[in-house]
């Protein structure tokens, strides 16, 4: 009825394995084929995020096998359990992309919830598509529990006739076919070569920014976060980590003894350097509030400033994830940056060492053009850049990786909802230009602060790159390009300054100085403001009603729950 060793006496599952009066609870263990001994061994949630809506997410399954495989081998007992995912690349463009940063709020309470209710002792978690990542994360953090994650691995490029793509290629096509310079049957060609493997989308957008982040945070061991989903590979890695975190377990190695100041540093330089996507700095900061740390949008801003720009990642470069972990790795990229000044190499990480420690063996590469050594960098700042000014107060992103003009200044052309200004795109009312506006699309506004892809991509493949601004109070994509802002805060829906602009407003934008501007006087944005009122949502029930009340602003990760700052006890300790 007891365990036989101390360590089991210091666990959560404890409460459910030990004594007497745990013996109905027991009784459903030895129902699942349990026996006696795994029964007292330390619990180890095996947390997926499998699913069949796409397929990012459709190799988990496999490779949680492999985590169990290593947890049982190193004496502890596994217990496997799914989560949800929303796809943004099905999700895009329609209202679907609502769901998809409450998903991230979704994983993390799920997740939450379902480690609490079985007192499990540890955490593995695979994730695979762009919320999933930091979801998974911000769970790890939260309950502080022994964990390491595990990304599931991009998908493998896709090839039409001789040319590298991915999906991004997929997305600029509409805009090409919509001005006829595709034609319906090279359209049709190129959607079933675009995606040849399971996997997420293939180029430094936001499910390759995370799991760069997931290596540099500490909290995967190292190269598991580079090797492709179809890589046999990436079954070793998994077992690893299941044999690894018996040993966290052992050592009482917590994330929040990982996710540190300095670590959330780091994360935000290995973006910067790698050309990120932009929703890093919604998610670094979420990550950051799971420990009571704060560290905003403004905090990751300055990181971006002061990191050089060295790997040629797509969508702004010319290679794909696959690419860079053949070359060497996301410890090749973080090993130059470490070696140049540009990492804390003191941060713990979850294989009991230190990132300079984790990083003491590896050898640059001098016969691959990935990744360039932080001294010779591709531009001298990062590949993201922190704006502020009258129109956002609270501060905005974008994305300047392969931008060559970091300054525009054009009018307004305002709409509210992204359906509206891709219609205007398709039918081409807009003019060259013009600074397209596209609001009440911000966390509570939208509701869910929906990634504006599709209209980017469409304006690419119509040829206006450097030739239209956007700016949105929602997000963008990790594989849009060009002058694209998100993250405008404070948002439209609580009459934030980007809910005054009408058309023909003169917009100043300065990813140099890091300025975001309308030309009006203070007195005029408060003329206007007295005349604004709030606009009605549709969304009036249901989880996207929830979330809008919970929600919080983009500055500080769009959170929805006090933090850890707020915490009476930790899960870890029960």
């Amino acid at each position: 009825m007891d365990a036989k060793t101390d360590i089991k006496r210091r666990l959560p599952s404890r409460h459910v394995t030990e004594g007497p009066e745990r013996a109905p609870h027991r009784s459903y263990l030895y129902a699942m084929g349990l026996t006696t001994a795994q029964i007292h061994q330390p619990f180890v949630g095996v947390a997926s995020c499998w699913n069949e809506a796409a397929p990012c997410n459709i190799a988990l399954m496999r490779q949680a096998q492999a985590v169990k495989k290593g947890v049982a081998h190193a004496g502890g007992t596994p217990r496997e359990f799914c989560t949800i995912t929303v796809t943004d690349g099905i999700a895009m463009g329609h209202d679907g992309m609502r769901s998809s940063l409450p998903s991230r709020e979704a994983i993390a309470d799920s997740v939450e919830l379902t480690i609490r209710g079985h007192a499990y002792d540890a955490l593995v978690g695979l994730a695979g598509c762009d919320k999933s990542l930091p979801g998974m994360m911000m769970a790890m953090v939260r309950l502080n529990v022994p964990s390491i994650f595990i990304y599931g691995g991009s998908i493998l490029p896709g090839n039409f006739r001789g040319q590298q793509v991915t999906v991004q290629d997929m997305f600029e096509a509409v805009g090409k076919h919509s001005v006829g310079q595709m034609s319906d049957e090279d359209l049709d060609e190129l959607e079933r070569v675009a995606c040849p493997s399971a996997g997420a989308c293939g180029a430094q957008f936001t499910a390759n920014t995370m799991a760069t982040v997931s290596e540099a945070i500490g909290l995967a061991l190292p190269y598991s976060a580079g090797a492709p989903a179809p890589y046999e590979i990436r079954d070793s890695f998994c077992m690893t980590a299941g044999e690894k975190v018996m040993e966290l377990i052992a050592a009482n190695i917590r994330p929040r003894d990982i996710v540190t100041r300095a670590a959330l540093e780091n994360a935000a330089a290995v973006v910067a350097a790698s050309g990120g996507s932009t929703n890093a700095a919604l998610h670094l900061p979420a990550i950051a509030h799971e420990a009571g740390i704060k560290f905003d949008l403004f905090d990751v801003a300055e990181i971006f400033k002061k990191t050089p720009y060295i790997a040629d990642l797509k969508p702004g470069g010319r290679y794909v994830a696959k690419d860079m972990f053949e070359a060497g790795g996301i410890p090749l990229l973080m090993k130059t940056l470490l070696d140049h000044g540009y990492l804390n190499g003191d941060c713990l990480t979850v294989t009991g060492r230190t990132i300079a420690e984790n990083l003491k063996g590896v050898k640059w590469n001098p016969h691959q053009d990935v990744v360039r050594p932080a001294d010779q960098p591709i531009t001298a700042t990062g590949g993201v850049v922190g704006l502020k000014g009258n129109l956002a107060p609270e501060g905005a992103i974008v994305k300047v990786a392969g931008m060559s003009n970091l300054k525009f200044t054009g009018p307004a052309r305002c709409f509210d909802r992204e359906e509206d200004a891709f219609e205007a795109v398709q039918k081409r009312t807009y003019r060259e230009g013009e600074v397209i506006v596209i609001r009440y699309e911000g966390p509570r506004g939208g509701p869910g602060m929906r990634e504006m892809l599709q209209t980017t991509a469409a304006l690419t493949g119509q040829g206006m790159g450097g030739k239209i601004a956007l700016i949105t109070d929602g997000r963008f994509s990790g594989a849009t390009r060009g002058f694209c802002i998100g993250h405008i805060g404070p948002e439209a829906a609580i009459g934030g300054p980007i809910a005054l602009v009408e058309d023909g407003d003169i917009i100043e934008i300065d990813a140099e100085a890091g300025i975001l501007n309308v030309k009006l006087s203070d007195a005029e944005l408060a003329t206007r403001k007295t005349k604004w009122t709030p606009r009605e949502t549709h969304h009036t029930s249901g989880a996207l009603w929830k979330y809008a009340q919970q929600v919080g602003p983009a500055v500080a990760g769009a959170v929805t729950h006090p933090g850890g700052a707020q915490e009476k006890y930790c899960y870890a300790d029960i």
